[in-house]
């Protein structure tokens, strides 16, 4: 997975292109963890990702519970109706900011 880091206008986002899965999802706790930490508002870009499996779903919730108590927002984008369905399937539909693809 690759991961391209954009600072603008006060928010931080993380473009991610790939598969979010048990090999990378450590990619992305390394660098969205301390993003969360540090910056008011982050952007995770899904337009590329192509799949999320499980130890990508508990990084997406680590830092949506890590940016809630630190008052900043944890925002998911181009969000495709096959990783849209995995959400809502396991109820993070409720849980995450999300922004379907267009």
């Amino acid at each position: 997975m690759n991961i391209n880091k954009l600072q603008e206008n006060g928010t931080l986002t993380f473009a991610l292109e790939g598969k979010l899965d048990t090999r990378t999802a450590p990619q992305l706790q390394e660098v969205l963890l301390p993003a969360v930490e540090e910056s008011k508002k982050v952007v995770l870009d899904f337009t590329n990702l192509s799949y999320v499996a499980s130890a990508g779903l508990r990084v997406l919730l680590m830092g949506q519970k890590q940016a809630k108590a630190k008052g900043s927002t944890m925002t998911i984008t181009g969000v495709s109706p096959q990783i849209m369905e995995i959400f809502t399937l396991i109820g993070f539909a409720n849980v995450l900011n999300i922004e379907l693809a267009k």
